[in-house]
């Protein structure tokens, strides 16, 4: 912690016109607490004018994971976790595509700083020959586990999502030494919390499983996912960690007061996110080829955290929501200063988040050994 402090630090005096005056003081203070949550969001801040891609930096880029990164896969499904309407898309030249915000996703700022034109398509609308270029497999409401949100209706497991691309890169005749220079990217694992764990109807995990346990066990299954991901060709893969979902708007509503964070909740998920850490690390040292990256989401997810950098509402969603609910009501107003709110809905994040965590990821303040921008290019 204090390698990176001193390394901020630094940034910070080179590049100070780049940062508030709040930031300024939030680096002076004695608040070791409170800087430990925000260092790598200033800092993320701090690299947003300095990053600069000169073309595509990989052949490809294949996306794997949940509705942080579906950008329209369930659209037609028979699942309540779909998004085609407005106010989603309310930000996006397209309008609502099935993005889970208002705008731009983590993994399509990540595809943009690392030079690709356009956005990676969803599998469900992607032609087969776009397996040459990439494809966002992404399905709002999967999980590691195959009951993982069975209660919202179809999704497409991660288990699925990974026949899928065996079946899209074996039509497309895609050559297994492209496949190797292919940028990938997962981020799975929270719905296996917010729609099993900690729902007790009608999921039984956490009556059988303590916290440490249910983690190792989705560990299980994710280090067989990912092995089947590398016999598929993958080397240089961005794996996600779990943000502290005790901090969203709904877990806030449901396992706490409404006002702060589940405690609880977000320390189930440092199991998993420790046991993912050392998954990744074991998976460099033991895994011929591997190039692999862990993306901490969860040490500066604490919403009071993004406030030093300009946003100003951390606790509740910028769309209208009803109550026990997660997602927008359709076509009813939202808030006039996206820019300012951390989260869209009350699960999912604005695209001026999405921003910042793609930019810590790609830069690597939030990611090890390797930053995106390092697997892209190499």
């Amino acid at each position: 912690m204090t390698t990176l402090m001193n390394k901020i630090l630094l940034l910070f005096f080179n590049k100070y016109f780049l940062c508030s005056i709040s930031c300024f003081i939030l680096f002076l203070k004695n608040m070791v607490e409170r800087m430990s949550k925000a260092c790598w969001l200033v800092a993320a801040i701090i690299f947003t004018a300095a990053t600069v891609v000169y073309g595509q930096q990989a052949p490809c880029f294949f996306v794997f994971g949940d509705s942080m990164s579906d950008n329209g896969n369930n659209n037609n499904l028979k699942s309540e976790a779909k998004v085609n309407f407005s106010p989603y898309g309310n930000d996006f030249p397209k309008g609502p595509t099935g993005r889970f915000s208002n705008g731009r996703t983590i993994p399509d700022i990540i595809g943009e700083l690392s030079g690709f034109k356009d956005f990676i398509p969803p599998f469900a609308e992607a032609s087969p020959e776009q397996a040459h270029t990439g494809m966002n497999y992404a399905s709002g409401g999967s999980g590691l586990r195959e009951e993982t949100s069975e209660h919202l209706g179809d999704r497409i497991s991660i288990r699925k999502q990974l026949q899928n691309h065996k079946t899209s890169i074996t039509k497309a005749n895609v050559p297994a030494e492209r496949l190797q220079q292919c940028l990938y990217m997962i981020n799975i694992g929270s719905n296996d919390y917010i729609n099993n764990y900690f729902m007790s109807k009608p999921y039984n995990t956490k009556r059988r499983y303590t916290p440490k346990q249910y983690a190792y066990s989705l560990i299980i299954i994710y280090r067989s996912h990912l092995k089947n991901l590398h016999r598929l060709g993958a080397r240089k893969v961005a794996v996600f960690g779990l943000s502290q979902i005790g901090c969203t708007p709904k877990i806030m509503k449901s396992h706490s007061d409404g006002k702060i964070c589940s405690r609880e909740v977000n320390e189930a998920v440092k199991i998993f996110n420790k046991n993912l850490d050392d998954l990744v690390m074991d998976f460099n040292k033991k895994v011929r080829g591997a190039k692999f990256t862990y993306v901490d989401l969860f040490s500066g997810g604490d919403p009071q955290a993004f406030i030093f950098l300009g946003f100003k509402v951390g606790g509740k969603s910028c769309c209208t929501v009803n109550p026990g609910e997660e997602l927008c009501v359709p076509n009813q107003p939202v808030c006039a200063n996206r820019t300012e709110y951390v989260f869209w809905d009350d699960l999912h994040s604005t695209e001026a988040t999405n921003m910042v965590v793609a930019k810590g990821s790609f830069d690597g303040i939030i990611s090890k050994p390797y930053s995106i921008a390092q697997l892209a290019k190499e």
